[in-house]
């Protein structure tokens, strides 16, 4: 999608540097990307702990102890 917008030369400068990007574009999408995988990942945080049936890493660990050998 085409849009125009103005965004402040030294924000573009210091995007561009961050994100290893060539481009002004690329610098963008990068950064557009990133932004919202950490809200996806704040989301989820958001939710930690609040699954009552979910297995401990502890219980877990036990289960694969009692099937055995995972088969190659």
């Amino acid at each position: 999608m085409k849009t125009t917008i103005d965004i402040p030369e030294k924000e573009l400068r210091d995007a561009m540097r961050y994100t290893g990007a060539k481009t002004k574009r690329l610098a963008i999408v990068t950064a557009v990307a990133d932004y919202n995988r950490r809200q996806r990942m704040a989301s989820l945080v958001r939710h930690l702990g609040t699954c009552k049936d979910l297995l401990t890493t502890e219980e877990l660990m036990q289960m694969r102890e009692a099937d055995g050998p995972a088969p190659s």
